[in-house]
Parts: structure tokens; C-alpha cells; sequence
């Protein structure tokens, strides 16, 4: 497992752990979508492209996950797979996933978004971290 959760008051904490920072930014959407349900019950059958940008990184990975909410909302899926290129400070992004089934997927929670509480990105020994809340 590259990513894990953290705990934060009320709302919960995911760090997404790589060995570039598209990777770190991928395993943080894993630990967020973690939150709502088993990985494995997701089947990544359905393609659906994010692009974003922000002024810094750190604000880049927040942008990102919010995303990932929009579209989780929206779309009314959930999402296992995440294919991310990061070029300065722009995002694009591939996810694969389906629709909720609530027989299957047995959502625990709804994510409202994340936020910049805990907010870092960071590189050290080669290994990024990129962590922040998430509002439950």
C-alpha cells in the first residue's frame, strides 16, 4: 500500500506516497476513494479525464482530489484507477471506475472535498508525500 489514512478531528487525513509526485498525487486519490468503500469492489471499466491547475503544488494536489470529488458527484461513480501527468503546475489526469451500486459498494461516507488543513507536498530521500483533510 502506497497511501494511508490519518485522523483529524471530525473529518480524516490521506497521504499518497510515490516516486515521482504524479504517483503521490494517484495514491492520494486511492486513500480518498478508500474512505468511501473497499478498492477492490470498484471495477475500473469507465474512463473519464480531469484537468486542473493551480499556483503551487500543494494547492495542485488540493485542486486535484476536489476534483476527483466533482466528478465522483456528478457522475454518480467511483473511481479505482488513476493515470496522472503533471507538467509544472498543470494537472491531467486519466480515472477509471463505474457507478455507485450502494448493494455492492457499501458507501460509508460522502466526501464533501478536500480542504488545506495538513495541506504538504513534499520530496524527501526520493520518496514524495503528498497529504491533506479531507471533509467526510
Amino acid at each position: 500500500m502506497r497511501w494511508e489514512h490519518f485522523a483529524h478531528e471530525a473529518d480524516m487525513g490521506v497521504r499518497g506516497f510515490g516516486s515521482s509526485l504524479a504517483e503521490a498525487f494517484e495514491q492520494g486519490a486511492l486513500a480518498m476513494t478508500a474512505l468511501v468503500t473497499d478498492l477492490g469492489l470498484i471495477d475500473a471499466r469507465e474512463p473519464v479525464m480531469i484537468e486542473c491547475s493551480a499556483p503551487d503544488v500543494e494547492l495542485l494536489f488540493a485542486e486535484w482530489l476536489n476534483n476527483v470529488v466533482y466528478e465522483m458527484a456528478t457522475r454518480h461513480m467511483l473511481f479505482s484507477k488513476f493515470v496522472v501527468t503533471i507538467e509544472g503546475l498543470r494537472l491531467r489526469a486519466e480515472v477509471w471506475g463505474e457507478r455507485v451500486d450502494a448493494d455492492r459498494h457499501h458507501p460509508a461516507v460522502e466526501i464533501k472535498g478536500a480542504t488545506y488543513t495538513a495541506l504538504r507536498v513534499i520530496n524527501e530521500d526520493s520518496t514524495w508525500l503528498a497529504q491533506t483533510v479531507v471533509d467526510v
